[in-house]
């Protein structure tokens, strides 16, 4: 078998099944049969608003191919071939982190793997997931443990930048912690937030959304107007939490975490929005409140505990909607762009 069926993104939403030739490994390698690829908020905005990370006409410089990518960065599946240094790999099943790191650079020796000056990502930099076939660093890849199915597995990787987004705010047992988006990253955040031995109250404008993260284990869920002001928030939630993340990407977002956080404590900013937010930076200066970022994942020390969490098969059966085959990926696709799909939307083979 010298080809495979995969999901090629072509340009704005031109993604088109095709047969591809399969995948080459190196010597550190895995060449991995796909059981699931979850899709996610990225995967949709690179499908319909225009590739800004994939590569089409100019392809990253690590990419080996060019004009069109193979999308996916949220994959399982069991390795049938291996490059000479990881044999060992060989039968394994498992949930690969798709961040490439060079292991060599400044803060690839701190452990910052998802730092690295040569950075890239499968499914998104490069050729990923959605395919019968894909093939990635050893590196990148966590065995899964007995027991844990590949469709729960698919939801490692995202849970992982959840892990990563919690370890990096510094929660501690008897926080109070606010959620303000109760959307796919802020559910996996409240994953992460299940053994803390921490209080949690999450705001949305969806019910739907909060009745999720209720079942997760949040202590209390409010439902917000999209047009909520700052005193709006303080009047709801009552008081200041020492750690605030904000997951919602919104207009306005960072300023009213920033309001929201108590003194001292850590405003943690997940979501993305690449529009200018105004913040007036005395109130969080005077009141030394942390302003910490995230992104993506430590593989290593991310997706382990990820697959543990996942074990309890209550989280992902909440978390895991509609699965679709990898030759309707592009309804999966429209679906997740519209909005009308409730849950991890996963593209399965066989």
């Amino acid at each position: 078998m010298s080809t495979m069926k995969a999901a090629v993104l072509h340009g704005l939403d031109d993604l088109r099944i095709e047969e591809v030739s399969l995948p080459t490994i190196g010597d550190n390698d895995l060449l991995i049969k796909v059981a699931y690829n979850g899709l996610c908020g990225t995967d949709a905005s690179e499908y319909h608003k225009g590739a800004l990370m994939v590569p089409l006409e100019k392809p990253h410089p690590n990419s080996k191919h060019q004009g069109a990518t193979i999308l996916g960065h949220e994959f399982v599946g069991t390795v049938v071939e291996a490059g000479v240094n990881v044999k060992s790999y060989v039968g394994k099943k498992v949930a690969c982190g798709a961040g490439v790191s060079c292991g060599n650079c400044k803060r690839c020796k701190e452990g910052r793997t998802n730092l690295c000056d040569h950075y890239y990502t499968l499914g998104l930099s490069t050729h990923g997931g959605l395919a019968e076939f894909v093939a990635a660093p050893a590196t990148t890849c966590v065995e899964i443990p007995d027991g844990l199915s590949f469709e729960r597995a698919a939801l490692a990787q995202p849970l992982a930048v959840g892990i990563h987004g919690v370890r990096r705010a510094g929660v501690k047992a008897g926080d109070t912690v606010y959620l303000l988006g109760a959307g796919a990253i802020g559910a996996f955040v409240c994953v992460a937030l299940r053994n803390k031995n921490v209080t949690v109250v999450a705001a949305d404008i969806s019910q739907d959304r909060l009745d999720v993260v209720k079942q997760l284990g949040v202590s209390k869920t409010l439902l917000i107007s999209k047009d909520a002001t700052i005193q709006d928030l303080k009047d709801q939630f009552g008081n200041q939490a020492d750690v605030v993340f904000e997951t919602s990407g919104t207009p306005g977002g960072i300023a009213k975490a920033v309001a929201l956080t108590l003194m001292g404590g850590t405003t943690m900013l997940l979501g993305l929005n690449k529009a200018p937010q105004e913040l007036v930076f005395a109130d969080p200066v005077l009141r030394e409140v942390t302003l910490q970022t995230t992104v993506a994942h430590v593989c290593m020390d991310d997706m382990p505990e990820a697959l543990e969490l996942l074990a309890d098969g209550t989280v992902a059966d909440l978390l895991t909607g509609p699965t679709y085959k990898l030759e309707d990926a592009k309804s999966a696709f429209d679906s997740l762009v519209s909005g009308t799909s409730n849950g991890k939307i996963l593209i399965g083979n066989g």
